[in-house]
């Protein structure tokens, strides 16, 4: 316990980046009544930064979803698309419907933004 007698908040660091890690916890050990876990030991909370530009596992686009996806981040139009990759409308159509339920997205734009934020596109 602190010398107020309050509780000792315990706090995890899972940060994938080293740099950022070392300069979180040494921040963190500068403030009373808060201490960094050892490792394995249980915390009260975990501070989680993974980096976003890996994808969930769960998410996973194919080639053709991301030559579409950049193509649509252009402002391209399915017909544009359909001509630029030299596939049908239809199919166009397909992977745009597979982008928007592997990335969760409500629309193109939504789409795009989406991936943009997971680093998978440079707008």
């Amino acid at each position: 316990m602190s010398e107020d007698n309050a509780p000792e908040i315990v706090l995890a660091l899972e940060i994938d980046d080293p740099a950022l890690a070392d300069r979180l916890a040494k921040l963190l050990g500068t403030i009373a009544g808060l201490r960094l876990a050892a490792l394995g030991e249980a915390a009260a909370a975990t501070v989680v930064a993974r980096d976003p530009r890996i994808m969930p596992g769960d998410i996973a686009l194919t080639q053709r979803e991301l030559d579409v996806l950049a193509l649509m981040a252009e402002g391209s139009s399915n017909k544009m698309i359909a001509r630029q990759l030299g596939i049908s409308v239809h199919t166009v159509k397909f992977h745009v419907g597979s982008l928007l339920d592997k990335l969760d997205a409500t629309g193109r734009t939504d789409a795009v933004a989406h991936a943009a934020r997971r680093g998978v596109i440079e707008l």
